[in-house]
């Protein structure tokens, strides 16, 4: 038997960040803590208490604070983010909060992962793939969606006037960083 143990290792590994010197940058983003909650307004105003951010009640708006992000993705559904590690700790508070409100908490650390696009070309790589409109007026800093990149479901947050986070499934990362290199050659 062998004393190894295994090492987590990220899906970007091996993986060039896309950068178009003093345009747009693709990188990848460190491990996160993340959750689905799915609740109504009690159970919601409960988990906000609970994990330290006011879940936002408006659809498609996220919150920030302290290192910490819920993002509203529909009238009862939320992705919460925190730093990688916090996992038990998020988990035990808001279990102990909701002991007896309904609500629905899933773990999906293992599942999603993230990078970042950031630069004055961040809307034009992003449109490669995405057919929102990512233009500041239509989608501004503060806004977060699930969306299609080409075939893969993504969330995609305005974090900044040039900068988006895009959360996905590991298994859609290779895809999506391929179709972000090719379209990037063009800038």
């Amino acid at each position: 038997m062998s004393d190894s143990m295994a090492m987590r290792r990220s899906v970007f590994d091996g993986m060039t960040p896309i950068r178009v010197e003093g345009k747009v940058t693709a990188a990848s983003l460190p491990f996160a803590a993340r959750f689905v909650f799915r609740g109504d307004a009690k159970a919601a105003a409960a988990c906000s208490k609970a994990f330290g951010v006011t879940l936002p009640k408006t659809i498609l708006q996220a919150a920030s604070e302290d290192g910490r992000s819920a993002l509203s993705l529909g009238p009862d559904e939320w992705l919460l983010i925190a730093r990688d590690g916090e996992e038990a700790g998020i988990v035990a508070k808001i279990e102990k909060a909701l002991a007896k409100i309904p609500h629905a908490l899933v773990d999906v650390c293992h599942r999603n992962t993230a990078f970042t696009v950031t630069g004055a070309q961040a809307e034009a790589l992003l449109a490669s793939g995405c057919p929102l409109d990512l233009h500041e007026t239509a989608f501004p800093v503060g806004m977060a969606t699930r969306t299609l990149f080409a075939k893969a479901d993504v969330i995609l947050w305005r974090t900044g006037t040039n900068a988006f986070r895009v959360e996905l499934w590991r298994s859609f990362v290779p895809f999506v960083w391929g179709i972000l290199a090719e379209a990037s050659r063009d800038f």
